[in-house]
């Protein structure tokens, strides 16, 4: 089992801030992303990542979604996603627009991605034909 070590206070305190003061679109997707209610996946929101906070992430799929608002900057969102991506995890970007006007096709290319990095199967998925089973050795 890993241990993660504690989060600085000023980290977790931000990232309490941020879950509290969601834009609308983030509260939209997280209607939809929350309580394993896309295909099983479990999200967090406002998770830090250190040294960064992303909106909403799935551990199981090592995928974050970003939503954007008009005052995000192209150059520190690409260094931003640079250093995500070097941890292992894909990274998705939507306009807070699309989020808002779009939510059903976000919401598909979300599904789409994190279930095709899902290396085990989402929660309540029947398991395939024989994983999972105790194996008896043909000693029956």
């Amino acid at each position: 089992m890993r241990i993660n070590p504690p989060l600085p206070d000023l980290t977790q305190a931000t990232a309490t801030r941020l879950r509290r003061e969601q834009t609308d679109a983030e509260l939209r997707l997280w209607f939809h992303l929350r309580a394993g209610r896309l295909s099983g996946l479990k999200f967090r929101r406002q998770h830090p990542l250190p040294p960064y906070i992303v909106d909403f992430f799935c551990k199981e799929a090592s995928l974050v979604v970003e939503v954007d608002g008009s005052q995000h900057d192209p150059r520190v969102d690409a260094r931003r996603s640079a250093a995500i991506e070097r941890q292992g995890l894909a990274i998705l970007r939507f306009w807070d627009n699309q989020a808002l006007n779009e939510a059903e096709a976000v919401l598909e290319q979300i599904q789409r991605i994190a279930l095709a990095r899902t290396l085990t199967r989402p929660c309540g998925a029947p398991s395939p034909e024989g994983r999972g089973q105790k194996q008896d050795g043909g000693n029956t």
